[in-house]
C-alpha cells in the first residue's frame, strides 16, 4: 500500500494543473481598454448590464456593438493553468467586429512564441458569423493554429465560439433566440403515442424525412464549384439517376421505434441506449453511400453529421449499429439500413428541429477530392410530443456542470485529433519498454543495439520533438507548485495528450527505472545533444573526459538550478517561468531555432559543448532531469546488472560510461545514469568486458586439457 500511496503521489506531482479562474472579469479590464481598439470609429463604452457582464460599445451616442470577457461566460483555462481573458466586441448582427488579448500567462507566449504572432491570430476573428457557428455547431470556421502553441489557440478558438454564442442568444442578436426561451413552449417525447401503420403513413405524416439527389442535381451543384476540375469531372450515368434517396427516422422515440424496427430490433435498441442517448436510423440506395468505405474500426463517419443549432455529432463506429430489415409495411429495398447512437451530454433535443448533413465528394486528382453538402431537414411530428412547462430563465453565464461538460469536450476533440500521434507514442513506449524488460536479448549484438538506438533516438528528435513538441519541461512542475494554493483540476493537463501521456509514462518508469527512461531515451533536446555528438565522434571531434573530482562537484549545479526555480515559483510562477529559460528546449525543439539570436546562440552553445562533452546540457544544467532524479530514488529494482569485479579491478564500464555516471568503484549512480544500457553491452561482451574473457579462457583451456569435456560454444554470462 505504501507503494501505491507513493505512485499515487508522483502521478499527481508530475502533472499540469488548471487553477480556478474568476467568473466576472469585464469590470476589472475594461478602464484599461480603449474603446477604438475593438470598433473603428467607436467613442467609448457604455455602463455593464446589471444583468449580464456585457457593456454597450458607443459611436456617436448609439449602441453600434456589445463587449465582453470571454471569460465571464466560459472557461478559458490555458496550458499554464490560468484563464486566458480576451476581450470581444460582437455586432447587433451577431458578427464578431474586434477582439483583443488582455491577460494571459501562457508560458510559450510569454518566453517563446512572438506576441504579436497570438495578437495577430486574435485579431483575425473580426468578422466570424456566430449565427453561422451556431448552424454549423461551432465548425464553421478553420482554426489557424500557431505550431508550438496548438493547446493556446484551441483554448482561445473555442472560448470566443462559445462565448459569442451565449452573449448573442442572450441579447437576442442575429435573431438567435435564447437558450432558455421562457415565453415559448417547450416539448418532450410522448412516450404514449402510436407509431405508423405502414411505410406510406410513415412518410405522409413526417415520421421520415427524405432527401432524394439525381445525378444532374449534383452535377449541377458541382458545376457551380469554383475548382474547375470539378466541374470537367460530372458523374456520366444518365442524369435521372438516383445518386442517392436517403431517409432518416429517430427510432428512439419509442412508437417510432416499435413501428419501424420490429419486437426484436427495438429491445436490442434498448438495452443498447443507455439514460439520454438518442438514436437515428439512416437507410439509403443510389450510386452514393452515406456511410462510404473509409472509415475504419475504432473511426469516424465522415460522410454526415448530425446538425442542431450548434450541437455537432459526428458518428464513430462504436455508435453504430447495422439493421438486419424494416418492420414497417410496405417498406422499399434499401442497400443500406444503419442506426446511429446520440450520445448523452451533447446537448441534443430530440424534440426541436435537426438537420442530417451528407457530404458528398468528387475526386478531382490522384488524392485531391472536393466537397459540396445537402442536408435533410428533421423534425418530429407535433404527435410524438407533449406541451411542458417552460423552465425559469436562466442565467447566460454557463453553470460548473456545463462548464466541465464543455472543457470536456474541448479536450477530447484534441485527442480525436491527435490519434495518430497517441497511437505512435504509444507505439514507442512499448517497444521502450519492451527493450528495458528483455534488454539482456536486446544488448546481445553490440552493433544492432547502436544502431537500434540511434533510430530511436532519431525518432524522438524528429516525431516527438520537431513534429509533435512533446518536451517535457520543469515548467509543467512549476505550474504544480503554483496549484498548490489554487486548487486541482486534470483540464489544463489534459489538453496536450501527448504531455499527458509521456508524464504518466514517466511516472511509471520512475518507479522502475529511474530517470534514465526518460533522459536517455524519450527527452527530444537529449536526443539532439547525443545525435550531434555521434556526428562530432565520426568527424573525429575529440572527445573530453573531465577529471573525476570536476565532474563530480558539476553534479549538483542542476539541483542548485532546480531548487533556485522551485524558490522563486512559490513567489511568482510567471518570474519563475521566465527564468525557466535556461532550459533550451523552446529555442531547439518547439521553434526550432526560429527565435531572437541571443536565445539560439545559447543553445546552439549548449550543443556545441555536447560535441566534446556528451550530453554537457543533460550532465551539469538541466533542472528538468535533477527534479526527476529526485523521486527516482523510490525506484524499486535495480536492472543494470555488475560483476563483482567491477571496479575492482576492472575500470572499463566507468571509462566507457557515457555521461561518467559509474563510479571508479563500480557503483552506477542511478540519479545520473540515463539508462543507455552500454554498460549493459560490455556486460556480455567477449571482446571488451576482461570477467568475460577472462572466462572464456578458462573454458576454453578446460576443454583443450586431456580428457577435458567437449568444446562447445562460451556460454553468454
Amino acid at each position: 500500500m505504501k507503494i501505491v500511496r507513493l505512485f499515487l503521489l508522483l502521478c499527481a506531482s508530475l502533472c499540469l494543473v488548471a487553477p480556478a479562474h474568476a467568473r466576472t472579469v469585464l469590470e476589472e479590464y475594461l478602464p484599461a481598454a480603449a474603446a477604438s481598439d475593438l470598433v473603428p470609429g467607436a467613442e467609448g463604452f457604455g455602463p455593464i448590464r446589471e444583468d449580464l457582464a456585457v457593456a454597450p460599445v458607443l459611436k456617436r451616442g448609439q449602441t453600434v456593438a456589445w463587449v465582453f470577457m470571454t471569460s465571464d461566460f466560459v472557461g478559458t483555462t490555458g496550458y499554464s493553468g490560468k484563464p486566458i481573458h480576451t476581450l470581444v466586441a460582437i455586432g447587433t448582427d451577431a458578427r464578431i467586429v474586434g477582439v483583443k488579448l488582455v491577460k494571459h500567462s501562457e508560458p510559450i507566449v510569454l518566453i517563446g512564441i512572438p506576441e504579436t504572432k497570438v495578437n495577430a491570430l486574435v485579431a483575425s476573428y473580426a468578422g466570424l458569423d456566430i449565427v453561422a457557428e451556431a448552424k454549423s455547431g461551432g465548425t464553421g470556421h478553420e482554426v489557424d493554429i500557431i505550431s508550438g502553441a496548438t493547446v493556446t489557440v484551441m483554448v482561445i478558438d473555442d472560448s470566443i465560439v462559445r462565448s459569442g454564442l451565449k452573449v448573442a442568444r442572450a441579447l437576442g442578436l442575429g435573431g438567435l433566440a435564447p437558450e432558455a426561451d421562457a415565453a415559448g413552449p417547450r416539448f418532450d417525447i410522448d412516450r404514449d403515442a402510436a407509431g405508423p401503420t405502414d411505410w406510406a403513413e410513415a412518410e405522409g405524416d413526417g415520421t421520415l424525412r427524405r432527401l432524394t439527389l439525381d445525378v444532374a442535381q449534383v452535377n449541377e451543384a458541382f458545376a457551380e464549384h469554383p475548382d474547375e476540375r470539378a466541374r470537367d469531372r460530372a458523374i456520366t450515368e444518365a442524369p435521372q439517376t438516383t445518386f442517392i434517396d436517403m431517409q432518416a427516422a429517430l427510432v428512439s422515440v419509442p412508437a417510432i421505434g416499435k413501428a419501424m424496427l420490429g419486437p426484436a430490433q427495438e429491445a436490442n435498441l434498448r438495452s443498447w441506449l443507455k439514460e439520454g442517448e438518442n438514436a437515428i436510423a439512416i437507410v439509403g440506395r443510389g450510386l452514393y453511400s452515406f456511410k462510404g468505405s473509409g472509415y475504419v474500426r475504432g473511426g469516424i463517419f465522415d460522410r454526415i453529421v448530425l446538425i442542431q443549432d450548434d450541437v455537432s455529432v459526428r458518428f464513430r463506429d462504436r455508435d453504430h449499429r447495422r439493421l438486419s430489415g424494416l418492420a414497417l409495411v410496405g417498406a422499399p429495398e434499401f442497400s443500406e439500413m444503419d442506426m446511429f447512437r446520440i450520445p448523452a451530454g451533447l446537448g441534443f433535443d430530440p424534440a426541436k428541429p435537426f438537420r442530417i448533413q451528407l457530404l458528398a465528394q468528387r475526386e478531382v486528382g490522384p488524392i485531391e477530392k472536393v466537397f459540396h453538402t445537402f442536408d435533410l431537414g428533421y423534425q418530429l411530428p407535433q404527435k410524438y410530443l407533449r406541451a411542458i412547462a417552460p423552465p425559469v430563465q436562466q442565467d447566460a453565464v454557463t453553470s460548473p456542470q456545463e462548464e466541465v461538460s464543455a472543457q470536456a469536450d474541448l479536450w477530447k476533440r484534441i485527442w480525436r485529433d491527435s490519434k495518430l500521434k497517441i497511437v505512435v507514442l504509444t507505439a514507442m513506449l512499448m517497444v521502450l519498454t519492451g527493450v528495458f524488460f528483455f534488454q539482456t536479448y536486446a544488448v546481445k549484438n553490440a552493433k544492432g543495439f547502436y544502431i537500434f538506438r540511434i533510430v530511436f533516438l532519431s525518432f524522438t528528435l524528429i516525431f516527438l520533438g520537431w513534429y509533435a513538441n512533446a518536451q517535457l519541461s520543469v515548467v509543467n512542475l512549476m505550474a504544480l507548485f503554483g496549484s498548490l494554493v489554487n486548487g486541482f483540476s486534470w483540464q489544463a493537463f489534459l489538453l496536450d495528450p501527448l504531455t499527458f501521456i509521456l508524464w504518466f509514462a514517466v511516472a511509471a518508469a520512475l518507479l522502475f527505472w529511474g530517470r534514465g527512461a526518460y533522459c536517455g531515451w524519450l527527452c527530444p533536446f537529449g536526443a539532439l545533444q547525443e545525435l550531434t555528438n555521434q556526428i562530432a565522434r565520426k568527424l573525429r571531434i575529440p572527445q573530453w573526459t573531465l577529471p573525476w573530482g570536476l565532474h563530480e562537484r558539476l553534479w549538483p549545479v542542476k539541483y542548485m538550478i532546480f531548487l533556485g526555480l522551485f524558490g522563486v515559483s512559490l513567489m511568482s510562477v510567471e518570474q519563475a517561468e521566465h527564468l525557466a529559460e535556461i532550459e533550451p528546449f523552446k529555442t531547439a525543439i518547439i521553434l526550432k531555432f526560429i527565435r531572437a539570436w541571443p536565445f539560439v546562440a545559447y543553445a546552439v552553445a549548449l550543443l556545441a559543448a555536447g560535441l566534446f562533452v556528451e550530453r554537457f546540457y543533460c550532465r551539469y544544467l538541466c533542472p528538468l532531469g535533477a527534479a526527476l532524479a529526485i523521486p527516482a530514488r523510490m525506484r524499486m529494482f535495480d536492472w543494470l546488472k555488475r560483476y563483482h569485479e567491477c571496479g575492482n579491478p576492472c575500470q572499463t564500464c566507468a571509462i566507457q560510461c557515457p555521461v561518467q555516471a559509474i563510479h571508479k568503484t563500480g557503483e552506477i549512480n542511478p540519479n545520473e545514469c540515463i539508462n543507455c544500457l552500454h554498460c549493459q553491452v560490455l556486460y556480455q561482451s567477449e571482446t571488451v568486458c576482461p570477467v568475460v574473457i577472462k572466462k572464456m579462457k578458462a573454458r576454453a583451456k578446460l576443454a583443450a586439457s586431456p580428457g577435458g569435456p567437449v568444446p562447445q560454444p562460451a556460454a553468454k554470462v
